[in-house]
């Protein structure tokens, strides 16, 4: 009787249903992903949809944004209406890779930019690491992947900050001094997690996920993240399934640890039972530092990255960057190297520069003493000649104490022109009427951004720049053997998405981001045939005729494409009383015959100062100097 009582009993528990998680339990996340923008997940979708559903992992995304100052491939929709559409198309593609759960920080979408620094500015840094770690607390995380936020030519500035909010948020978290109320009024508790990874990889620990067995379900997490992406219609994804690069193993270089790691790494989760550290675990080797280092200055994208990644005590993930400077063709340009001397006596030397065929370095070599315990700096004067488009590296020789110190760099030729002065404006009608003595300048298939160019009749352009009476004039010639007009008079944002030119301003002459740039974006027809323009990706974006009325337009087909014309008051454009600016002008192509309506058809872009993501980068734009 009793066995029969206990094997009653023991039935009547196999059959009870199992208690659900509640509280603290149910929000217990293994993965933690951070992105700027939806869609920003389809870099590591495969991984995400591996982990969620071959090992049943709990997968928490988390976006900055929602997206609303993206384009839009399906509609007009456009501001916190599209942030509503890309909301839906996410939560439709994370259903697919069974991420569980997804939250916004609601930080603006504004633009794009290459500068992280304008990015957190914008986003209010610290009240947005706050909401993060908010999140890595309540969620306790043993994993965060995110973007990598290197400065690299291309990389938005909203995926850098993603990046960098992760990072912090990784160790602000376990620090009980940080955000003090999260844990005193929201009944939050300190947490660590265990591992930090950035999306990608090339130097150091790199993790490796393999995304091609099958899963339960009998797809592969390439094929999941395929059919996931196509949710992402507004931005053009929607027949991106089948991309031959979703069936590549993904990587991730790890960054910090705080459990044991044996490298190369297949498994981003730590191995459970694994030891947790009290302090990161040293996992690569520490980068020795001389008693004499020699460096040169870097843009300064790269030396805050230096300056972050060092306060973060990661180091290694910003040693392989070496200096990237961008000089001026055909003029002399200042490069500046730093030396720390840490030794207990001065150091003294001679320095070179060398150099490629046919730049000029001034001096030819110089003596340098640095004192014991301290700083010091040398200055060379190098002119690249005129007309050099190329990069070049050239690299510092510091000859001291029978040794040689020595430094590679990058210089990056911009092109420059004077802008010639006229005392009566040039026509605007479509004509050479008035700008017969100006010169013109070439942008050729060779000037190439991105994307592929035939030949000069697929894409290319000649254009002239002139002023007078305070106002900046350009007449660019476009040859476009596919001239499409698939933009409507009521969607007039995006230029990037069809046929349209660039007009790129620069009033500082280099600036690290473009919020005091003048950029539009000029449609030479919609398709009523009407020339419109929106300024875009600075301080004052929207329509022409609100951020720029005073800006005139002329737009007239040719027999090898078309021809825009245009008057540009100094005053809209921040050129009143400058002498010097940067100027980038770039030429977008897509010859989709049926394309359709608002569709991105975009095939390549040119520029007369080109480098992949240079739109974003003024300090990459040429110069023009005003006669």
């Amino acid at each position: 009787m009793s066995c029969l009582l206990a094997a009653t009993a023991l039935a009547a528990d196999e059959s009870a249903p199992a208690v659900p998680k509640q509280g603290a339990a149910l929000l217990k996340t293994d993965i933690l992903a951070v992105f700027a923008h939806p869609d920003d997940e389809t870099g590591v979708a495969a991984t995400l949809a591996y982990y969620a559903q071959a090992r049943n992992a709990v997968v928490a995304n988390v976006y900055c944004t929602r997206g609303e100052g993206g384009g839009n491939m399906v509609g007009t929709q456009a501001g916190a209406a599209l942030g509503a559409l890309r909301e839906i198309e996410l939560r439709d593609c994370l259903a697919v890779l069974g991420v569980r759960y997804c939250y916004f920080l609601d930080r603006l979408d504004w633009a794009y930019t290459e500068s992280v620094a304008a990015t957190l500015e914008k986003w209010n840094h610290e009240q947005t690491l706050e909401k993060l770690v908010r999140l890595v607390r309540a969620l306790r995380p043993d994993v965060i992947v995110t973007m990598n936020p290197a400065p690299t030519p291309g990389q938005h500035g909203h995926h850098q900050a993603a990046g960098v909010l992760a990072t912090e948020a990784f160790t602000a978290a376990a620090d009980a001094a940080r955000f003090p109320l999260q844990l005193t009024k929201e009944g939050l508790e300190t947490w660590q997690p265990r591992k930090l990874y950035f999306g990608g990889g090339s130097t150091g620990v790199i993790a490796s996920i393999q995304v091609s067995q099958a899963l339960p379900s009998g797809k592969t997490p390439a094929q999941l993240a395929g059919e996931a992406m196509a949710h992402h219609r507004s931005q053009a994804f929607g027949n991106a399934g089948n991309a031959p690069w979703l069936q590549r193993p993904q990587r991730f270089t790890l960054v910090k640890t705080f459990v044991p790691v044996t490298p190369p790494e297949t498994d981003l989760l730590p191995a459970p039972g694994l030891p947790l550290s009290d302090r990161p675990i040293p996992f690569v080797a520490t980068i020795a530092r001389r008693e004499l280092e020699m460096e040169f200055v870097p843009r300064p994208a790269l030396i805050h990255y230096q300056s972050w990644s060092a306060g973060q005590a990661i180091q290694h993930v910003a040693a392989q960057f070496r200096a990237d400077l961008p000089v001026i063709a055909g003029e002399a340009n200042v490069i500046e190297l730093h030396f720390t001397n840490a030794a207990a006596s001065p150091k003294s030397g001679r320095l070179t520069l060398e150099a490629p065929p046919g730049w000029k370095v001034e001096p030819e070599a110089q003596s340098v003493r640095i004192a014991a315990g301290s700083r010091g700096r040398a200055v060379f004067q190098v002119r690249p000649p005129e007309g050099a488009g190329l990069d070049a590296d050239f690299t510092a020789r510091f000859q001291v104490e029978g040794q040689e110190l020595s430094v590679p760099a990058r210089a990056h030729p911009l092109p420059h022109t004077r802008v010639k002065h006229l005392s009566e404006p040039p026509a605007l009608d479509g004509t050479d009427r008035g700008w017969e003595r100006v010169p013109s300048l070439a942008i050729s298939p060779t000037n190439l951004v991105q994307g592929k160019v035939a030949d000069a009749r697929d894409s290319s352009a000649v254009f002239r720049l002139a002023h007078c009476r305070r106002t900046l004039y350009l007449d660019v010639e476009v040859k476009d053997d596919v001239v499409v007009t698939n933009i409507a008079p009521n969607d007039i944002r995006g230029h990037w998405r069809s046929d349209s030119i660039e007009i790129c301003l620069d009033p500082a002459a280099g600036a690290e981001h473009t919020m005091g740039c003048y950029k539009l974006g000029v449609f030479p027809f919609d398709t009523t045939g009407v020339v419109r323009a929106a300024r875009d990706a600075d301080a004052n974006q929207g329509p022409v005729e609100e951020t720029a009325p005073r800006t005139r337009l002329v737009s007239r087909r040719t027999a090898d494409g078309y021809r825009i014309q245009a008057a540009i008051p100094f005053a809209e454009a921040g050129l009143a009383g400058r002498k010097r600016a940067g100027f980038n002008l770039i030429i977008y192509d897509g010859d989709k015959r049926e394309a359709a309506l608002g569709e991105n058809i975009n095939k390549s872009r040119l520029a007369w100062a080109p480098r992949a993501g240079v739109m974003g980068r003024p300090e990459d734009w040429g110069r023009i100097d005003l006669e």
